[in-house]
This record gives structure tokens, sequence and C-alpha cells, in this order.
């Protein structure tokens, strides 16, 4: 009897151990190198992500009647003291290692007073503002630093549905922190009511105090910067947004040289291309943007755009939809030259047209 109860725990314990593992099997990615350990890449991304820790200065309520002498002597009103600093912790990225810079959030730094940049080994420094842009939620940061680690570029432009990637970040002030996933969707916009939105969704976690931190690809490279979640109690409910890459460049390569971005434009009016519409146009699918209206004397009208046209392509890249080219267009330095593919009565044409400010 004893011998038969032994075989039944036995069998028992054998049961659980390969129930408990089937499931930690499926959930790894098993497509990337046949590896099944991430470790040996996050040990070489992980130190150029940092913790940034910035000083605001509070908001105080203005009353005019409070800025008044004789009011606040009249009903005994003391001088207003000074609002108390508010600290707030958020994530950045190193990407050029020789220079010091650090690409991070706008909202992160927006009305900082002190800037402070701590390192994976616990090195801290005091960091610069070199500039940001609201419209995209991107900021530049430098620190005077030896011995950086930074991460390599990736092609935003080149990820796919599906595709594992992982957030590093600083979430609720705890540390460092690694969390994974896959890219969920990707060209998501209408999250703010203005700004250059083509946000990678992720469902890797993010939570706050993620913002500014790196969005990796399992081969090491930078693909995006978390930005944003959609969060009803403010945490991440696997829905996270990143800045890929392909915006975070060209806006750091402008603020770095200018100290701001001054964006191109076309002098057009865009609509996006509806099942309809593309019938209307003897078209076949939905994708590209539609010509609207052409300003008078605009840099469009000038390179022969015409009211009606579809613009499908934009130095070589496809245009989705009326958003993504703006975004395209946005991001180019005024006064520089945009090869533009059109769809005009049935033909494709090439149009230059030189981007103003």
């Amino acid at each position: 009897m004893v011998g038969r109860v032994r075989a039944v725990l036995a069998a028992v314990t054998v049961a659980v151990t390969m129930g408990s593992a089937a499931p930690a099997q499926t959930a790894l990615p098993p497509a990337v190198n046949g590896v099944t350990t991430i470790a040996p890449m996050l040990a070489t991304v992980t130190p150029a992500v940092v913790n940034i820790a910035v000083t605001q200065r509070a908001p105080q309520v203005d009353n005019p009647l409070l800025r008044d002498p004789f009011f606040r002597r009249f009903f005994n009103i003391p001088d207003q003291p000074q609002g108390r600093p508010r600290n707030s912790a958020g994530s950045g990225v190193i990407v050029d290692a020789a220079r010091g810079y650090v690409i991070t959030n706008h909202h992160v730094v927006a009305n900082g007073q002190d800037i402070t940049v701590t390192l994976k080994d616990r090195r801290q420094f005091k960091a610069r503002l070199v500039g940001s842009d609201s419209a995209t939620d991107i900021a530049v940061l430098k620190i005077d630093a030896r011995n950086l680690t930074a991460l390599s570029w990736g092609d935003s432009d080149r990820l796919q549905v599906g595709d594992f990637v992982v957030a590093i970040g600083n979430p609720f002030g705890l540390g460092q922190t690694v969390t994974s996933g896959i890219v969920s969707a990707l060209g998501r916009s209408g999250l703010r009511v203005e700004g250059y939105e083509d946000f990678i969704q992720t469902d890797a976690s993010i939570n706050p105090g993620n913002s500014g931190g790196a969005l990796v690809s399992f081969g090491g490279e930078l693909v995006g910067i978390n930005t944003a979640i959609i969060g009803p109690a403010g945490g991440s409910v696997g829905i996270g947004f990143a800045v890929p890459v392909s915006i975070v460049r060209a806006v750091m390569d402008q603020i770095i040289e200018y100290g701001e971005v001054r964006r191109g434009r076309l002098g057009v009016a865009l609509q996006d291309l509806t099942p309809d519409l593309a019938e209307s146009l003897n078209m076949t699918g939905d994708e590209g943007a539609l010509i609207a209206a052409v300003e008078q004397g605009s840099p469009a009208e000038r390179a022969g755009v015409r009211s009606g046209d579809v613009v499908v392509a934009v130095d070589g890249r496809p245009i989705r939809s009326a958003t993504d080219l703006r975004n395209r267009v946005g991001l180019i330095r005024a006064g520089s030259p945009v090869n533009l593919e059109v769809l005009r009565g049935g033909g494709r044409r090439s149009l230059t047209v030189r981007t103003a400010r």
C-alpha cells in the first residue's frame, strides 16, 4: 500500500512539474535564433538606459489682488511663499557616447530647473537641456561624462506587428526595469489633440516613470522611445506607445543643430483616402493621402501639385494616410527637397517640392 501511495505521489509530482513548465516554454520567443534568454543582449544595452530626476518649481495660484502690497497689508496677508519644488522621475537613452547626448520625453523635463541623470553603474551627472519639441514629445539632454554606453539605432520602418521588443526604463521610480512583449500595432495616432503622431503600440508593460525609456528590438537596437500609456488607473494594461526612431532621429538632429525643430511645409490641405474616394478615382486600395486643396503661391503649387492628386510615397517610402504624409513632411527640414509620388488620372508622377517654413 505504501509503495502504491509513493507511486501516485511521484506521478502527481511529475504532472505538476510538467504542467508548470509548459506555459513558461510557450511564453518564450522560439524564433529568436533558437535562444531562450535575452540576458546577454540586455547586459549589452541596459547601461545605455538612464534614470532621470527632475526638480520643478510648483506653480502658484496667481491672484492679482495678492500681488498688491497695499491689499496684503490691509488684510494682514503675509508675502506669498515661494512654491515648493516638486520632484519627478523618468527615463532616458544614451544615443551618442562620445558627445554625451541623451534622448528623453519633452514632458519628462518640461519646466525643469535641475535635471540629474543616473547611469546604471550609479554615477550621477547634471544634465543640460539642449532643446525639446512638444509636438513629438522628444527632448535632447547633454551630460559631460566618460565611458558611456550608447544604444545603436534600429530601423523602425522595418518593424512588423508581432516583432518581439523589450521596454527598459524606470517605472514608479523603482530603478531600471525590463519588460517584454511584441509590437501590437503600427502608425497609431489620435492620442493628443495636436502633434506629430505615428506611434508604435506594444503590450510590453509601460508604466509612469518609463517615459523617455527605450523600446529595443531583440537584436539590441533602439526602435522607439516610450512615451505614453492607456490605463484606467494610470498603470499598464498592455497598451503602451513609443515614438519610432525614424521620428526621434529627425527631431534630435535638428535640435542639436538649431536648438529647435524647423518644420517643412508644402502648403496643401489633406484628406484620408477612403474606399469611396478611391473608387471614384478608379483606384484600388485606400492607402495614400488625397490633396484636397493647394494654397496659391505655395511650394506645392510651384512644384505642380494639384487638387485631387493622391500622394502614395514620400522619398520612396509608402504613405498610408493623410496623417502619415503630415508626419513625414513635418519632420523634414525646411528648405529641403522632397520627392512626392502621386497618382493622377490613372498614372503615376514624380514631383519634387522644396519645402518652406
